[in-house]
């Protein structure tokens, strides 16, 4: 996801908040609305995904050309006091990202253009579970932090695929983890509650399957390859 698209999403939010935060408007919208036990929801929203790679050996790193994907879910809201709540946030999470690799590679090796790209698409059923830290509300308008941990199951890993990438084959875990942080801002609206927020998303495990030839071109210089990315959501409640 290109920077630009960050910053705009940004100057939106603060701009809404701004507007919110130094209103004369008295009247509060949904004025009983976090006082509920459990509230629900669903979320769109968009992803951007990456890997962070760490070599064995000081070769060019593999570049990560990262794309634009869509996330979807629910959530499941439990309070526990004025300031904190738990969230159960179940969604899924499309992505694709292109690696490239540098001809040195594959030095000694005949090789094909097509040897030097790597598509990995990814198709997430992401579980977080997070807990919400928010400011005191101030008439419609209410910021916060979350973080948390979650863990997502990969429907388009190939993990248990005999081939691997001598086949053209390149392959990923299906059980992935995370450590999530993120913040955002509720807007309560006349008939609902609206946030957008931002969340980083990091792996705590490798997602890498290593080729069978130990000196794979491939895999062979790869100690681990960890899913990074950041999440946008706007969430409807």
């Amino acid at each position: 996801m290109k920077r630009t698209s960050i910053i705009i999403l940004l100057l939106l939010i603060c701009n809404s908040a701004s507007a919110q935060l130094f209103t004369k408007e008295k009247i509060k919208n949904q004025e009983n609305f976090d006082k509920q036990l459990l509230t629900w929801g669903y979320f769109l929203g968009f992803n951007s995904y990456d890997f962070k790679f760490e070599y064995e050996q000081d070769l060019k790193d593999i570049h990560v050309q990262t794309n634009v994907g869509f996330n979807v879910g629910l959530i499941g809201d439990l309070r526990i006091n004025e300031y904190f709540n738990l969230r159960f946030e179940p969604g899924l999470y499309i992505s694709q990202r292109n690696l490239q690799y540098d001809e040195s590679y594959f030095e000694g090796m005949s090789f094909n253009q097509s040897d030097l790209l790597r598509e990995v698409k990814s198709t997430y059923i992401h579980f977080p579970l997070l807990l919400k830290a928010s400011t005191k509300r101030i008439n419609n308008f209410k910021p916060f932090l979350v973080g948390g941990f979650s863990t997502a199951l990969n429907l388009s890993s190939n993990e248990d695929n005999p081939d691997d990438n001598s086949a053209g084959q390149f392959r990923t875990k299906k059980g992935m983890f995370f450590y999530e942080v993120g913040f955002g801002v509720d807007l309560y609206l006349e008939w609902f509650k609206f946030t957008p927020s931002i969340r980083g998303i990091f792996a705590i495990n490798d997602e890498l399957v290593i080729d069978s030839d130990i000196d794979s071109p491939w895999t062979g210089n790869v100690a681990t390859m960890k899913t990074r990315g950041v999440f946008v959501n706007f969430t409807f409640q």
